[in-house]
């Protein structure tokens, strides 16, 4: 086999990869997890700035000496990048990296889902195809 049917037939097995049920679900659970705790951040940010932008006076209280609860929520917002963060870490490796982990596994030993090299006629669904002028086609350049 040249290097030009290999890298054709790699790229093909990344398609079907990408088309399967296993690949669906883990990017279903990357979104489910990574969009709601984004939104939540955001939020979260923009209340932020919009205190310290219009209410001075409510951000100007004192709550423990010198310390003001504009200060006290600044720092919160650090906290809380770790938090989520380490929140993040954890459910990836628990419930994200071993899923990705058995798709790599099976990508990298060719074989399909019931544990034999696909052949094309049971490769599964057609594979998405490049959308012509789309982000996947080459440009020529």
């Amino acid at each position: 086999m040249t290097e030009t049917e290999t890298s054709a037939r790699r790229a093909e097995r990344y398609l079907q990869m990408q088309g399967s049920a296993e690949f669906a679900e883990l990017r279903r659970r990357f979104r489910r997890f990574v969009f709601p705790m984004t939104a939540a951040f955001l939020a979260w940010y923009v209340a932020y700035v919009l205190l310290a932008t219009y209410a001075h006076d409510f951000m100007n209280i004192a709550v423990i000496g010198n310390l003001s609860i504009g200060f006290v929520l600044g720092l919160g917002q650090f906290v809380s990048t770790f938090a989520i963060t380490a929140a993040y870490v954890r459910w990836a490796n628990r419930r994200l990296d071993p899923a990705a982990e058995r798709l790599r596994r099976d990508f990298e030993s060719g074989e399909g889902q019931d544990g034999r090299e696909p052949e094309p006629d049971d490769a599964g669904p057609e594979p998405a195809r490049a959308v012509p002028g789309g982000p996947h086609e080459r440009s020529g350049r």
